[in-house]
This record gives structure tokens, C-alpha cells and sequence, in this order.
């Protein structure tokens, strides 16, 4: 996945992707976390620039990279979560964890549903006619702010609490599996050499 927009007012200078590889999954994990995060800020700006500014090329812009981080990387580390984060827990005898990764799952599906009410909004963006005047309204802005709330929210329990808890039970053989696994599913292979 590329940068984010790089355009004027709704740009995300210096950004790097973390040369983080599928030898070191839960790495790979908090790196996804850091372009969840570039990506919501990057969200947050925009709909200032959209509120100030209105609709233009460097919205449409910002719009069409959050769109493409949420479309495609999101639902891939969900995903990543559902098969090897949170099942060692839900196995695990530690009955708070349980109802923590339950709630985390629960939340997967809240994500779904709020992430189609707020690309609806950027579809809008995208779609805007660069001549007509485009503004956000108040449901609009409460649809962005309630994806970008939840999903923070959400980011905090997993690196506080759930991958540390989750990590502990994975042997060397189980991470190596799990890696190979999240890379193919992205189409990467494991860096040799690397740890």
C-alpha cells in the first residue's frame, strides 16, 4: 500500500511504511496499527479541509487513499486477528480475556458497519463535481468522527492488553506459521535472514 495523499493541507509528511516483515507477525501487527492511525488522521483532516475548504482535488485525493487503506489492509489484519490473535485467548483460561476479545470481536463487526457509513462519505468526496459546492453535514461528520472514535478505541485494548496476553502463547514453530500465513494471504513472503 502506498503513501497516503501527499497533497497540500491533507498530506502525511515523512511518512514511512514500517519495514516490518511476516517473520515477525505481531510486529507486523503494531505496523498495521501505525497505518491505522496515519490513516484516521489523515481521515480527521480531511473532513476539516472538507468543512473549511469544501471539495476539491486534494480532498477527492485524501479521500481515494482512505478509502484504499480501509478497503483493502484493514479487513486483511482483522482478519489476522480473528485467526491467530485472538483464538490462544479464547482457549485460555483467563475468563477476563475471554469477555475482553469477545467485546474485540464484537467490535470487528461495529467496524464494518460504521466503516460503510463513513465511506459512503468519502465516496461522496470522491464523487464530487469539482464545479458544484460539496459540504459535510452534521450526520455526515458524526459518521467519520464515530469510525475514527471506535476504531482508536479499539487499537488501544489490543496493544495494551491483548497482543502481549496472546504473544505469550505462541511458540517459535506457531509465530513462524503464523507469519507464513498472513503473508500469503498478502501475497509476501518471509524475509530471509531477518529477525
Amino acid at each position: 500500500m502506498g503513501p497516503p495523499s501527499q497533497a497540500v493541507g491533507v498530506s502525511l509528511p515523512g511518512y514511512r511504511a514500517p519495514a516490518v516483515g511476516v517473520e515477525s507477525p505481531f510486529e507486523l501487527l503494531a505496523a498495521c496499527h501505525d497505518r491505522v492511525r496515519r490513516s484516521l488522521d489523515l481521515l480527521q483532516r480531511l473532513k476539516r479541509h472538507v468543512l473549511d475548504t469544501g471539495c476539491d482535488d486534494e480532498a477527492r485525493s485524501a479521500a481515494r487513499d482512505v478509502l484504499r487503506y480501509f478497503d483493502v489492509a484493514a479487513p486483511l489484519h482483522h482478519q489476522d486477528e480473528e485467526l491467530h490473535v485472538f483464538p490462544p485467548l479464547l482457549a485460555g483460561p483467563d475468563v477476563a480475556l475471554h469477555a475482553l476479545v469477545q467485546k474485540l470481536q464484537a467490535e470487528h463487526i461495529q467496524m464494518e458497519v460504521r466503516w460503510k457509513a463513513a465511506r459512503s462519505v468519502l465516496q461522496d468526496i470522491v464523487n464530487a463535481n469539482p464545479v458544484a459546492a460539496f459540504m459535510l453535514d452534521v450526520p455526515d461528520v458524526q459518521r467519520l468522527d464515530d469510525f475514527v472514535v471506535l476504531y482508536a478505541r479499539h487499537m488501544e485494548a489490543e496493544e495494551q492488553t491483548v497482543y502481549p496476553a496472546s504473544r505469550e502463547s505462541f511458540s517459535a514453530p506457531m509465530m513462524q506459521a503464523m507469519g507464513q500465513e498472513m503473508g500469503e494471504r498478502r501475497g509476501l513472503s518471509p524475509v530471509r535472514g531477518r529477525r
